[in-house]
């Protein structure tokens, strides 16, 4: 038996021969052309990396039943993940001393490509749940379909299509974690519990009362505080106790999902209100990684629309449309959208509604 090398084990022979570009010969390529090629093949190996991550961390978290001890191991994954973006991040530093003039060289060889077809990025997007019409549209082309359209006059273009059609049937991380948040005790009490929906319902009123509360002791001394007319901060925090409703009682989902919604947001509401209880130590971590996720694509987003802005302006992109606004456009999307409209609901500890059923959450009877 042949001992394994390095060079063996990491295929570096094959891996080191491509980067020759549309010519195959690196010999051919523009001085500066090599360098773009390495930064991009680098992007999508660590995309194939949160990939398997994220499948790693979808398949523990989209169980019937979650233990205590699988939420470790799915934030585990979901930290590397993010570890992963933050690297990404700041991996533009480095695309970034590719100059303008430099670019200008080799630019028009790759129309129409554009980093638009990246499939890896669309099936990362898939895996985390984004919905078809919540996606950003590059001019008026859908993702999706122009992959599939590119797809037919490409040598690779099979190998691309099948991943992302792979993706669109499996479990999301967004429909696992909404499956694990529906499952979370609230006030000692689980869902399938003989009366459970009494339950949710009593602490979600009881936390409707609490935020009305805090609302009127702010009514008491923001006005003063901000020099504002009484009746003009009094309409904001009617606004928002509105919005807080319409949260609570989902009353902007789908009516035949309302009820599955509404249990969901209590669960994220109770872990992100009492999150300091030893048993939503790990529950509160795990929200936080999927938070933190989103963050850094944000943040990668807006980070590469600032690269190619100060790269190649406003010109359209080499996939013909504005690359600069559809990348701006992209860093609006959310998925993950009621993680962050939770945020504007959360109380002061003071007026929290109190703990039920204590002895639940590790408390001696009183």
């Amino acid at each position: 038996m042949k001992k394994p090398t390095y060079w063996d084990y990491l295929k570096l022979p094959s891996l080191l021969t491509l980067q020759g570009g549309l010519e195959e010969d690196e010999a051919r390529l523009q001085p500066d052309e090599l360098h773009f090629i390495v930064v991009h093949q680098v992007y999508e190996l660590w995309f194939k990396l949160v990939l398997r991550e994220l499948r790693l961390a979808i398949e523990h978290l989209s169980r019937p039943r979650v233990p205590e001890e699988t939420i470790p191991y799915v934030v585990h994954h979901l930290k590397r993940v993010n570890e992963i973006l933050k690297l990404a991040v700041d991996q533009f530093r480095i695309v970034e001393t590719l100059t303008p003039q430099d670019f200008l060289d080799f630019r028009d060889k790759l129309a129409p490509s554009s980093g638009f077809q990246s499939f890896q990025m669309r099936e990362i997007e898939i895996l985390l749940g984004l919905e078809d019409g919540a996606r950003a549209r590059y001019g008026a082309t859908e993702a999706l379909s122009h992959i599939r359209e590119a797809s037919a006059d490409s040598p690779g273009g099979d190998f691309a299509l099948e991943h992302v059609e792979a993706a669109r049937k499996e479990t999301t991380l967004r429909q696992a974690l909404h499956a694990w948040l529906y499952r979370t005790p609230i006030q000692g009490s689980s869902a399938g519990d003989a009366g459970d929906g009494e339950a949710v319902s009593r602490f979600l009123a009881s936390y409707f009362d609490a935020a009305q509360k805090h609302a009127a002791a702010q009514q008491a001394w923001l006005p003063e505080r901000l020099g504002a007319e009484a009746g003009a901060v009094a309409a904001r925090l009617n606004d928002g106790l509105a919005s807080a409703r319409l949260f609570l009682e989902a009353g902007d989902a789908p009516e035949a999902e309302r009820d599955t919604a509404r249990r969901v947001r209590a669960g994220l509401l109770f872990i992100e209100s009492y999150r300091e209880l030893p048993l939503l130590a790990w529950p509160r971590l795990l929200v936080d990684s999927i938070v933190e996720l989103e963050e850094y694509l944000v943040l990668w987003r807006t980070r590469h629309a600032r690269m190619v802005e100060r790269t190649i302006g406003r010109r359209p992109g080499t996939g013909g449309s504005s690359g600069v606004d559809y990348l701006d456009q992209t860093a609006k999307t959310r998925i993950f959208t009621e993680l962050w409209a939770v945020r504007t609901l959360l109380l002061p500890r003071e007026f929290l509604p109190a703990l039920e059923n204590t002895q639940s959450y590790g408390f001696a009877k009183a």
